[in-house]
């Protein structure tokens, strides 16, 4: 075929498509970190806001009926969090649970008390729900794809995870990486993330979509490529440190067959019966293989950190009883979104002293009850049946991209038990991307 009738016959990608694709690759220069006062904050947020203008006056109208779900949740979320920021008259602030301590320097001052938002930490909360403008274009661009764009999608999201991981390797090499955007830790295997844990679920995340691109399109040599991936990114895993990781690495690993399946046997339909079988076990075989090369040459950290856990050390257990505390003094209306480490302090015995401080609650399902109460519980319990509703239809359609969508959702749910990797904006908008995925609704489209 002529190379210009090759060019033609390569579909046009459509605007939301392109500015997608940007919006990502600007989260993976700068979205890697949580904390509020990064410089990549701004970048990722600015760009945000520059692509959600310029796809409002120049790309194709939405279709808001693709995915539902995922919209009223994000917007549930967003309303809540504003309201926290409406201040409130003294009366009414002061009848909030455990707000008393925090009217003492007016009263001795012999001033009135000021009108305050539900908030403890207003500049928290504010800063709360401006990042939830980057779910937000990811959610919105994402309901403009068209169909065939779905499998263009999974690709820049593991292109992605490849650029991350070559940075992770240069950084096991010992090669200083020190990152402007963000507050990485030198000497850490993190890929452009501020937090190793949040790097192994990106990694996790790649051993999901590796298959699921393999085995779309209809190439073979995609397959020994997708394999040599995903071992590359378990061997990272290891190399980074991260305990929750290797949880995370074996669950992904283990969703992966089941994802795959229907498409490798579909490659695999000429082949005797026994080959199937055969396939699973070599694949399982040659990452064993791999990891305990891993392992005997002292170079899975991960493992060493494991062996080396002492549960008296570890703050996120000896916080968990003040956590808790918080939780109930707080209840139920909460304390403010994004304000825990101000707020812990105020409770943090001084069995926990040390020159380091908590920044977060390090189990975000507690942490989101603390900061909302009653009603972010409820809609965080809201997400997650939809969510489990949502898997079953997936999985017993047989619809791998929506299986992915599912599946990358599930290793955020688990990485949130020990963690608060979506408080990260590439994780955020991973979060997005998939839940959109997992809305399957492209009977609604236009």
């Amino acid at each position: 075929m002529p190379a210009d009738q090759s060019y033609r016959s390569f579909p046009k990608p459509s605007l939301a498509f392109v500015l997608l694709c940007l919006m990502f690759v600007v989260l993976w220069v700068g979205g890697g970190a949580s904390r509020a006062d990064v410089f990549g904050q701004v970048v990722v947020r600015g760009a945000a806001w520059a692509i959600l203008v310029f796809a409002a006056i120049w790309a194709e109208r939405p279709n808001w009926r693709r995915a539902p779900a995922p919209i009223m949740i994000l917007f549930a979320a967003s309303l809540l969090v504003s309201v926290q920021l409406i201040p409130l008259p003294p009366n009414l602030w002061e009848a909030l649970p455990n707000r008393s301590i925090l009217t003492l320097p007016a009263k001795i001052a012999g001033e009135a008390q000021p009108w305050r938002p539900i908030a403890i930490v207003p500049s928290a909360a504010l800063n709360a729900v401006s990042s939830l403008v980057v779910p937000f274009t990811i959610l919105l661009l994402a309901i403009g794809l068209r169909k065939s764009e779905e499998d263009w999608s999974v690709g820049v999201l593991l292109a992605l995870v490849i650029a991350s991981t070559l940075i992770g390797l240069l950084q096991f090499t010992g090669v200083g990486f020190d990152h402007p955007l963000i507050n990485d830790t030198p000497g850490d295997v993190n890929g452009g993330f501020a937090n190793r844990n949040h790097f192994a679920l990106f990694l996790a995340i790649g051993c999901l979509v590796a298959p699921v691109w393999a085995l779309s399109g209809g190439k073979r040599w995609r397959l020994p490529v997708a394999l040599g991936m995903v071992l590359l990114f378990v061997l990272t895993i290891l190399a980074t440190g991260s305990r929750a990781g290797m949880l995370l690495g074996v669950i992904a690993l283990a969703t992966a067959v089941p994802l795959a399946r229907k498409r490798l046997r579909r490659t695999l339909h000429r082949a005797p019966r026994w080959l199937w079988p055969l396939v699973l076990i070599g694949l399982v075989s040659i990452v064993g293989l791999f990891v305990l090369l891993s392992v005997v040459a002292d170079r899975a950290a991960s493992i060493d950190r494991a062996f080396a856990l002492d549960a008296a050390q570890d703050m996120r257990a000896r916080g968990l009883p003040t956590v808790l505390a918080m939780i109930r003094a707080y209840f139920p209306i909460g304390a403010g979104f994004g304000g825990f480490d101000p707020i812990f302090r105020m409770f943090e015995p001084f069995e926990l002293l040390k020159p380091s401080y908590f920044n977060h609650a390090h189990n975000d399902y507690l942490e989101v009850i603390l900061d909302g109460g009653l009603a972010s519980g409820l809609l965080l319990g809201a997400a997650l049946l939809w969510w489990a509703f949502a898997s079953v239809r997936a999985w017993r359609k047989k619809a791998s991209v929506e299986q992915l969508g599912s599946a990358i959702l599930l290793l955020v749910l688990v990485a949130s038990i020990t963690d608060y990797p979506a408080r990260t904006p590439m994780i955020m908008a991973i979060v997005a991307l998939s839940g959109v995925w997992l809305s399957g609704r492209w009977d609604t489209a236009k």
